[in-house]
């Protein structure tokens, strides 16, 4: 069994994987000792861990999971994975957007890939059909679009996710409300529809918080995957992972 720690700005993500399936899943504000002892007791067959983090890495943490199993990397940029990474600075590429990316190559080897991560930002990367990480472009997620337009105006209301929304608001609130959701549906139609120009095989993936409210309100088929970043650390960890290894820290 392995263990994957995926620790973002705002949650942690601890997950216990069986082959290519997630056993279980805890989503937190931190990653703690005593919540990984609890993890480790109950999937006593955990024997190799990779930890991803945006935040400064904790020493202690680390040190636990080190002692507990006996295959553990941190994936940092220069880890190997089974991509071509075509990133001009890949030593500022975000690990959860390349996990992403791998994860959707490891369902759909072969084809053109779009990756839209739908979280605190929205994250929009391209794998080539021959396996080339190419980049992407992030922009404001859903969340952060209405807080923005909240804190930076002096009289617009702080607005949430809407049950409902129009082609045309009529209220302030409804035009909010629309204008994100409807932006965020026009954005993604738009990389979707200029990619497909060029590739009608494109294979597109939605994944991230907001994932599943977008899914149905866009018009081209994506397969949706949750935990896209949590199946590709999986696999890069079975990347690198060999008997006898040293821990890997590229």
């Amino acid at each position: 069994m392995n263990l994957v720690i995926d620790i973002g700005n705002t949650f942690a993500k601890t997950a216990v994987m069986e082959g290519s399936e997630i056993v279980f899943k805890e989503v937190a504000p931190e990653l703690s000792c005593p919540a990984l002892r609890e993890v480790l007791r109950a999937y006593p067959a955990i024997d190799r861990a990779i930890l991803s983090t945006t935040r400064n890495p904790n020493e202690q943490t680390e040190e636990y999971i080190r002692r507990h199993v006996s295959h553990f990397m941190r994936f940092v940029p220069g880890t190997p994975v089974p991509l071509v990474n075509r990133y001009a600075t890949p030593e500022t590429l975000g690990a959860d957007r390349l996990a992403a990316a791998v994860g959707a190559w490891d369902i759909a080897q072969g084809r053109e890939l779009l990756i839209i991560d739908l979280g605190s930002a929205i994250t929009i990367d391209r794998v080539s059909a021959a396996g080339e990480y190419l980049g992407g472009n992030i922009s404001p997620g859903m969340a952060m679009r209405f807080e923005a337009l909240h804190r930076l105006t002096d009289r617009l209301p702080l607005c949430s996710t809407p049950t409902e929304f129009a082609l045309t608001g009529t209220s302030t609130r409804n035009a909010i409300e629309s204008g994100v959701v409807l932006g965020i549906i026009h954005e993604i139609e738009g990389y979707i529809s200029r990619l497909s120009e060029k590739n009608s095989d494109l294979c597109v993936f939605f994944a991230g918080r907001d994932a599943n409210f977008f899914a149905n309100k866009v018009k081209n088929p994506i397969f949706v995957i949750y935990d896209l970043v949590i199946k590709g650390l999986n696999r890069i960890l079975e990347y690198n992972a060999q008997p006898n290894n040293e821990d890997i820290e590229a």
